[in-house]
């Protein structure tokens, strides 16, 4: 960024700015506490404080400051303070002087450990928070993104079931229990993960948010945490003890050490669009307005829906979401993020965060929602939307189009989808099918929503048909059932579903709980229901045994035969054919020549969403049956060489083909 010379107030010698743009940006990477045993280095950035003050606390939360000092101007819009002495055990917070105006006190934005409530920053040693045998904690093997499978979860719904059999329930460290069972005996928790195959969690916002009161925990207060308070410090209330700072560092870790050990890796879900208050945000009280958009009425924008939206354009914004992201894989040995309401951010962010991750490992996944909740004053072909997704490098993003395609509107629960029989969506299911990339035997002026291909490559796009927002697929396919439809077609709509989405090209990716068949009684939104409503019923997995077995089996296929894991657009392109002359509400097709390096040389699949059996024609030759009527064995059913093949009602068939 250019820097342009400023005025300095003759008053109170604070710099005066004729905008945003003209702020200094800081370049150094010690901002908010530098901490060694012989000293403490603070730095806050804060270019248009009159002063800064510097509080020094024995306790995060109540007391008064034992110390309070003056820091001093120092470079690019930065306030210094270095203390020698050992302040482990100690906390803090900044106060900002606007004109003659001091602000609340804040433990800043960089800041990294906090007390309960996240209120007070702490000081503490980093090293000190590492578990045993935390050196050699590796991320487990990936080769291509599209060998993902995401599981996505929330930290307190996994385990607080009474029938969960997990002792730390609502905590990270439920993530550590192995031998964990539900009433019948059978596996939950990190073994049931294993047990299903997923190679990521996805944990909804695990990082410090606002709207639970970490001293009030008997109150059991629900939410999903897309209420960001402080964006680099884990959530209080899924430690043991909040009140420790080293507490939720350490379980945290201890969590993503276990799942590690497991062969499973770790996306976070990063809510850098909007702060949950805008005037006395972590945020705000340091360089106030800066880090948001305003309207051209000086109201703030509202692209998020929660009352602000940030500015990732500016340089300290960026600089912030850069380093945030980098000290989550580093210190805490991340895998993934996953930015909500991606979309809300520019593109060259988003580019500039891919590519400080890559320094620390190119196999860490960035996807996001490639959509805003509302109008934005950041000009659209800069936001980082899913029309936009050809200019994100490596960056994927949510498909919807397959989304709705499948299991109906999401605006509008009673209207059914593909797999619930309705017709003309075909073409949107093929969509979905070579994952949002260019094919010649895709109409694209058919499908619900995208016209156009909008990625480059399989790699970047999200297949799904449900997640934490609005009803999950269990309640959706219930509400928009057609008329007539029986528990048992219920059930054969919630297989075909999954089966397009692990047989389509990309990354797929699963609610936490459909595979035991969860639901959560019709709510659309569970942000603030209570655990009745959330948490997974661990029984499910008796009750629905054939369901779980399903689902357990289409990870399988997917994981041992890479043809479903095509990463480029040029190899689906050569070698997936779909079949043409087919009845209504029915798509097939055929992958070829051992692609992606498979051992099965041709695969056909069938998906019938007809709410009776169709009869198709098949190419010629010796099939082996691996999935048939919501039964799935890999082993083969049974050869089939006849041409004409059934594919029974409201189900998928799958066969290959050998050398």
């Amino acid at each position: 960024m250019t820097l342009v010379a400023v005025t300095l107030c003759a008053c109170n010698s604070n710099p005066v700015y004729k905008s945003y743009e003209e702020y200094p940006v800081y370049d150094g990477s010690d901002l908010e506490l530098t901490y060694t045993p012989r000293t403490s280095k603070f730095r806050v950035w804060a270019p248009t404080a009159t002063e800064v003050k510097l509080l020094l606390y024995d306790n995060g939360a109540e007391g008064a400051a034992y110390e309070t000092l003056d820091m001093k101007r120092s470079d690019e819009g930065t306030w210094l303070k270095e203390i020698e002495d050992d302040l482990k055990g100690k906390f803090y917070t900044f106060q900002v002087r606007i004109g003659e105006k001091w602000l609340d006190e804040t433990p800043g934005m960089w800041v990294k450990a906090t007390g309960v409530n996240g209120k007070r920053a702490a000081i503490l040693d980093m090293a000190d928070t590492n578990p045993d045998g935390w050196e050699n904690d590796k991320r487990p093997e990936q080769v291509n993104f599209t060998d993902i499978v995401l599981y996505e979860v929330h930290v307190r719904d996994f385990s607080v079931s009474p029938n969960s059999g997990m002792k730390n329930k609502g905590k990270f460290l439920a993530f550590t229990e192995t031998g964990t069972k539900n009433t019948a005996g059978e596996a939950t928790g990190i073994d049931h993960l294993k047990e299903l195959g997923v190679t990521h969690v996805h944990l909804l916002p695990a990082f410090d948010y606002a709207s639970v009161d970490e001293t009030r925990l008997n109150e059991k207060k629900y939410n999903w945490g897309y209420d960001p308070l402080n964006y680099n410090v884990p959530e209080g209330s899924y430690a043991t003890n909040p009140y420790d700072p080293a507490c939720r560092i350490k379980e945290f870790k201890q969590m993503v050490q276990a799942l590690h050990k497991a062969g499973i890796r770790v996306v976070m879900d990063v809510v850098y669009n909007h702060t949950f208050t805008g005037e006395k945000s972590h945020l705000n009280l340091l360089a106030p307005g800066y880090f948001y958009r305003m309207n051209a009425d000086s109201t703030w924008s509202n692209a998020s829906g929660c009352g602000n939206e940030t500015a990732s354009e500016r340089a300290m914004m960026r600089k912030f979401m850069i380093e945030s992201v980098v000290h989550w894989a580093t210190e805490y040995h991340v895998d993934g993020f996953r930015f909500d309401l991606m979309g809300i951010h520019d593109i060259e962010t988003m580019n500039e965060i891919r590519a400080a991750l890559d320094k620390v490992d190119t196999s860490i996944f960035i996807y996001g929602e490639g959509w805003t909740a509302a109008g934005s004053p950041l000009a659209e072909e800069k936001r980082a939307l899913k029309k936009n997704a050809k200019e994100l490098d490596n960056i994927a993003v949510f498909s919807d189009d397959i989304r709705d395609a499948l299991k109906g509107s999401w605006m509008h629960s009673e209207i059914p989808g593909f797999v619930s029989g309705t017709d003309s969506l075909e073409e949107s299911v093929k969509f979905g099918v070579v994952g949002a990339t260019q094919h010649a035997q895709v109409d694209y002026t058919k499908p619900i929503y995208s016209k156009a291909p909008y990625v480059n490559n399989p790699t970047q796009i999200i297949n799904y048909v449900s997640c934490h927002d609005d009803m999950c697929l269990v309640d959706k396919l219930k509400e928009s059932k057609p008329e007539g439809a029986t528990d048992e077609e219920l059930v054969r709509f919630n297989k075909l579903a999954q089966t397009v989405v692990f047989t389509s090209q990309g990354v797929p990716f699963i609610y936490a709980g459909e595979e035991v068949y969860r639901n959560k009684k019709g709510v659309h939104n569970t942000y603030q229901s209570p655990d009745s409503i959330n948490q997974i019923n661990w029984d499910n997995k008796t009750s629905y045994k054939d369901i779980f077995d399903y689902y357990k089996g289409l990870v399988a296929l997917r994981k041992t035969h890479p043809a479903f894991r095509i990463p480029k657009q040029d190899m689906i392109q050569q070698n997936l054919q779909f079949i043409d002359s087919l009845a209504p509400n029915v798509v097939a097709f055929t992958l070829n020549n051992h692609v992606n390096g498979d051992t099965w040389k041709d695969i056909l699949v069938i998906y019938n969403g007809n709410r009776k059996a169709v009869s198709v024609q098949i190419p010629e030759g010796k099939w082996n049956l691996v999935c048939h009527d919501g039964k799935i064995d890999l082993n083969g059913f049974a050869p089939v060489e006849k041409n004409t093949f059934k594919v029974e009602r409201s189900s998928a068939s799958i066969l290959y083909k050998q050398d």
